[in-house]
């Protein structure tokens, strides 16, 4: 792709999915994701995520880095090794490479995220 992305309202519907049985901790959340931009090799995936409240644990593999800025809502990020992480609109936030914990949304959540996988 050697098209410019512009992360405005997409116009196609966003993919809805729900955190795996095995990872829920509290509710079962929907989340809506909206794939904007993908880039193969290099492993970079960036879009538009929403999502109700709820809370499920997360496992980032030893390569897989996440960035994201939240546009509405409010989240929490418990780290394994029990930090808490409060975030709202207008923050950014990076989730590091083998980062373990859980995500937790108080009030539906909308971000612009990028994914890399290096």
């Amino acid at each position: 792709m050697s098209e410019i992305v512009v992360f405005d309202q997409p116009a196609t519907p966003p993919v809805i999915d729900q955190p795996r049985e095995e990872r829920r901790e509290v509710g079962v959340p929907d989340r809506l994701t909206w794939s904007l931009y993908e880039s193969g090799p290099e492993g970079l995936a960036a879009g538009i995520w929403e999502c109700g409240p709820g809370r499920w644990r997360i496992a980032f593999g030893p390569r897989e880095h996440e960035y994201f800025v939240v546009l509405s809502g409010r989240a929490r990020i418990h780290s394994a090794s029990g930090a808490v992480t409060d975030i709202g609109p207008g923050q950014a936030v990076i989730i590091p490479a083998n980062f373990q914990g859980s995500f937790e949304v108080l009030e539906r959540v909308r971000k612009h995220f990028v994914v890399v996988e290096q």
